[in-house]
């Protein structure tokens, strides 16, 4: 039997089969709380529905949304932050179909600057997949097919990140598949433009909004 939960933003938590409570109290709790209002508000995210496996073996998350609503689905047979972010990751992908034609033009402003740049890193793998088919050619540079499929995995990952920084501290990770600190924090700060953190949360730490910490594009925490 299906047990349910309130969250914040008045998203609701429906438990099916054993659901460890580590990881609704730990996990799932903490980042929701940090998703910025004005960001759930968009999203119109109603309920979340938690099992330990979803139909499809092979999914961990799914969603859908309709013209009122959005819920999403977790499968809970993995690491617990995984699973939050798991989440996060769904709200992100929400949200790309929630915004303003004046606000994907920004985002594709920013994709573009980032490109000229000869930036090859992304944050996570589904975006790293989607930017690298699209410059798998000439051809497929000009697919506008493969940009609205990178713009939306790339706002997805960044949406995700954006409340996982404000959820706890995190480190920002380097390399060639990595996004380098100064573009993922461009990014950050045209989400924090647009959904701004709730009371009692920051986007960076304090040391680094000084100018007296290490690399600190994802250093945040809650206040």
């Amino acid at each position: 039997m299906a047990h349910l939960l309130r969250l914040a933003h008045d998203w609701r938590l429906e438990i099916e089969g054993g659901v460890p409570a580590e990881l609704i109290r730990d996990y799932l709790r903490p980042a929701v709380r940090a998703v910025p209002a004005s960001m759930a508000a968009r999203t119109r995210i109603r309920l979340i529905r938690v099992a330990p496996a979803l139909d499809d073996p092979e999914a961990s998350s799914r969603w859908q949304r309709s013209p009122e609503a959005a819920e999403i689905w977790l499968a809970t047979d993995a690491d617990p932050h995984d699973v939050a972010m798991e989440l996060l990751i769904c709200v992100g992908q929400i949200l790309w179909e929630e915004l303003t034609g004046g606000e994907r033009n920004q985002w594709l402003d920013r994709l573009r600057r980032e490109l000229e740049a000869g930036v090859t890193g992304e944050i996570d793998e589904l975006a790293l997949e989607a930017k690298q088919r699209l410059l798998a050619s000439a051809a497929a540079a000009r697919s506008m097919r493969r940009l609205e499929a990178y713009a939306r995995a790339s706002f997805a990952s960044t949406a995700a990140e954006y409340v996982h920084c404000l959820w706890h501290d995190v480190t920002v990770r380097s390399g060639p598949e990595h996004l380098p600190a100064q573009w993922l924090r461009a990014r950050l700060q045209l989400l924090e433009l647009w959904f701004p953190p709730n009371p009692g949360y920051r986007l960076f730490a304090a040391a680094a909004q000084r100018g007296t910490g290490s690399e600190g594009a994802s250093e945040a925490s809650p206040a």
